[in-house]
């Protein structure tokens, strides 16, 4: 007892008598924009996050310890 196919194709057409097909479009090209902005910004702040996790990154240089050293007093 769902939404089926016809009571969306009515749902749209009323839609678009309410609102017009050219907002509609603008509407549409709106949506795009942002969700490509917000794309944009996740990867923006992925790479600012790897740059930060490279800098921080260092390397410590050790001598291996086997459990045969005797610890002097």
């Amino acid at each position: 007892m769902g939404i089926g196919i016809k009571e969306l194709v009515v749902i749209l057409i009323i839609v678009g008598l309410m609102f017009g097909t050219k907002k509609i479009k603008g509407l549409g090209s709106d949506v795009g924009g942002w969700i490509r902005d917000f794309k944009k910004a996740l990867r923006d702040g992925n790479e600012e996050a790897n740059a930060e996790a490279s800098e921080n990154a260092r390397v410590i240089e050790a001598e291996p310890v086997t459990s045969n050293d005797k610890k002097q007093s």
